[in-house]
């Protein structure tokens, strides 16, 4: 007996009894409140069965008190079908076929319910005909995908309080959530003292304990609240896909270009107009893509001078030269276009200096200038000069209409780092690149820390946009150019394109060819500034324009001057400005 007993008292301790716990409140309270706590958790897919019943009653309730009401019941089922099938009313849907089913479950219940006033919900068919209208109706009901995600979403958010404290964002909660196309969105309160900062480190944690797929769940901050934030998080990918290119919508340098679409389907809209634009991505991250929405938008535009620079023999935009009023596919072709670019800048800044006007309204008389760049990292490695002329006209270009547009697809250091070039770069678009530190070249620093994170695009021409009026991350995919499209553009616009007024033709024609005095004398550039310098206007030559005569350093240029000044071989016409 004594090895019997230790033998169960082990076997108690391995295989503890069930206790059974007995509410403080009687057994029928308990039973009515599990009832109605698995009625409310059911309450979705229970819906038609309790739509079922309340017509039932509301049928007797109406027969007993207003048996002669089934007009106004008859009219309002009209009234009711046409907002559910017109506008969606109440039931807030927006896709046809649920407009459809919202109409006609309207109409099949307001029939219904304007016999069973006059007759009796009793009468038959009655009854039968309400058990075949809800399990008709039901059906689709219960298998709709968007129902579905909302009972999970409702799980979700029943259940987060106890994610939260696991995955290391505790005291938050959710405020509310709305199921969508795509998959469901949420607004969050976070903790005191918690900031939108903390949920983007934690997206993968988030992603591992809502069980979703890698890369399903976006955060953006809330713009009046930095405690609130709304999380997304996508069911399948919006942008898995490729989006045609429906055609230019711009008509003027005014309009804003349309890029692509963002995840909630709406359209990219980012204005260019005295803004300079950077586009910057690795290799087969759509790049060309991008540029080729831009260049289509823009050749439909009668305000608008375009001019293109591509070192690479001009592969990218030789199929837009109908276009392009010139077309620089050489190192020197380059800086010539670029010291023409800042001709023009400097003739309409002294007109409008002139004229008292802060700013060049482009029309088709009076042309904006718009200079598109592709492969800028090619053009600062072989036409150092250029660059000097870019950066002139990415500081002095934006109020006299004077715009760059500048792509590539080495986002270095060297190439993009430092210089007045990409500090001036107030539009930016970041498609795929290999490593983190490449996101806070293209956008600018701590752009990665903040939720952009491009290096995680898996799908050429998605992107990131940085713009006015585009402050959040949030992933978009540009349209797909095609070839024909290209071709189709450009010969529908080429016969459309303005020409610059007179001028910015003007200062074109008078503007001294420093790369002709420059080749000639290459190996003296003390000859070459003493040339530049007799042969300059009487507005005097820029420091830009004699570095390219020279190909010296800025500090030899300002040097030289300052020597032959003091020898009275040089003088300063105004600032910036010499001559001998």
């Amino acid at each position: 007996m004594r090895a019997y007993g230790r033998r169960h008292r082990r076997w108690s301790r391995r295989n503890p009894q069930p206790l059974l716990l007995l509410p403080d409140e009687p057994l029928f309270i308990a039973a009515m409140a599990a009832i109605g706590r698995a009625l409310f958790r059911y309450r979705s897919g229970l819906a038609p069965i309790s739509a079922g019943l309340a017509l039932a009653v509301a049928g007797f309730a109406l027969h007993r008190t207003h048996p002669g009401a089934w007009p106004v019941v008859a009219v309002v089922t009209a009234g009711a079908t046409l907002a559910a099938g017109l506008r969606g009313l109440p039931w807030g849907v927006t896709r046809t076929e649920e407009r459809v089913y919202a109409a006609t479950a309207t109409t099949l219940a307001g029939c219904w319910l304007a016999l069973a006033t006059a007759l009796g919900p009793g009468h038959r068919p009655l009854p039968t005909i309400l058990v075949i209208f809800v399990v008709a109706l039901g059906i689709p009901w219960w298998a709709h995908r968007r129902r579905r995600a909302r009972v999970r979403v409702d799980r979700i958010i029943q259940a987060w309080p106890d994610l939260a404290e696991t995955i290391g964002l505790d005291g938050s909660r959710v405020m509310s959530a709305v199921v969508d196309t795509w998959g469901w969105r949420a607004r969050m309160k976070l903790r005191p003292g918690q900031s939108v900062a903390d949920v983007v480190v934690r997206v993968p944690a988030i992603e591992s304990a809502l069980g979703t797929r890698p890369g399903a769940v976006r955060v953006e901050q809330d713009p009046a609240h930095a405690g609130r934030c709304t999380m997304r998080v996508l069911a399948v990918d919006p942008h898995a896909g490729a989006i045609p290119w429906p055609g230019p919508t711009a008509r003027s340098l005014a309009d804003p270009i349309e890029l692509g679409v963002f995840e909630d389907a709406t359209t990219v809209r980012v204005p260019l107009l005295r803004r300079h634009a950077l586009i910057g991505g690795t290799t087969d991250s759509g790049k060309s893509g991008v540029l080729n929405v831009v260049l289509g938008n823009l050749a439909a535009c009668s305000d608008v001078v375009l001019w293109g620079i591509d070192l690479k023999g001009g592969m990218e935009l030789r199929p837009w030269a109908p276009c392009l009023a010139r077309l620089a596919t050489t190192p020197d072709e380059a800086t010539r276009l670029l010291a023409d670019a800042v001709a023009v800048l400097d003739a309409r800044a002294h007109a409008a200096s002139r004229d008292n006007t802060r700013v060049w309204e482009p029309t088709p008389d009076t042309p904006a200038l718009v200079i598109v760049i592709d492969e800028y990292a090619e053009l600062a490695d072989t036409a150092p000069a250029a660059v000097t002329y870019a950066e002139s006209v990415a500081r002095r270009g934006r109020a006299v209409a004077v715009d760059l547009l500048a792509a590539t697809q080495r986002p270095t250091q060297k190439a993009m780092g430092g210089g007045a070039l990409r500090s001036q770069m107030s539009v930016r678009v970041c498609l795929r690149v290999r490593e983190r530190r490449d996101v806070d070249l293209i956008l600018d620093k701590g752009m990665l820390a903040a939720g952009w994170h491009a290096h995680t695009l898996d799908a050429p021409g998605k992107f990131y946009v940085l713009a006015d009026g585009h402050n959040q991350p949030r992933r978009a995919r540009a349209y797909l150019v095609t070839d024909d499209h290209v071709r189709e553009t450009a010969a529908r616009y080429a016969d459309q394109r303005p020409e610059l007024d007179p001028l910015s033709q003007a200062a074109i024609d008078d503007q001294p060819r420093a790369i002709e005095s420059r080749s000639s004398n290459a190996d003296d550039p003390e000859q070459a500034l003493l040339t530049a310098l007799d042969e300059a206007p009487d507005e005097g030559l820029t420091i830009p324009q004699l570095i390219d005569a020279t190909g010296m350093r800025r500090t030899w240029v300002y040097d030289r001057l300052q020597a032959l000044a003091a020898t009275g071989r040089a003088r300063q016409v105004s600032r910036g400005r010499w001559q001998a």
